[in-house]
């Protein structure tokens, strides 16, 4: 992905007009930085469970999400050029689902990913029994 915006930002300089030039090489870097920004912050991302519900926490945000709010946890699957990526998306009953932040892996069957799911389903399912 950087490479291909590294790319588009090479090709913008040396096609565009002089005049021009500056503002799409900057427009390229711009988004390229909001995009790295964005993986960077659900990569180091952590998803905390209390008795009162998820806490999420990133570099940019934090945000909390009462257990009553919580439908369900699922485990979903992105595939792009660079292989397929695991992650875990929590339903709520009211607004739109969220992505949990930390939790997400690039292999196959990451026992470590799978813990984490699996830690999450139960506390979950413990909290909603209660």
């Amino acid at each position: 992905m950087t490479l291909t915006l590294i790319g588009m930002a090479v090709a913008a300089g040396l096609t565009a007009p002089g005049t021009e030039r500056w503002w799409w090489i900057g427009g390229v870097v711009a988004f390229s930085c909001l995009v790295l920004l964005s993986m960077v912050n659900q990569a180091t991302g952590t998803t905390l469970l209390t008795p009162k519900g998820m806490e999420f926490r990133t570099l940019l945000s934090h945000r909390a999400v009462p257990w009553d709010e919580v439908v369900s946890v699922e485990k979903r699957y992105r595939t792009g050029r660079n292989g397929t990526w695991s992650y875990v998306r929590v339903l709520r009953a009211h607004g739109r689902a969220l992505t949990l932040p930390g939790a997400l892996t690039a292999r196959w069957n990451d026992p470590k990913f799978e813990a984490k799911l699996a830690t999450i389903r139960q506390y979950t399912a413990h909290v909603n029994d209660n």
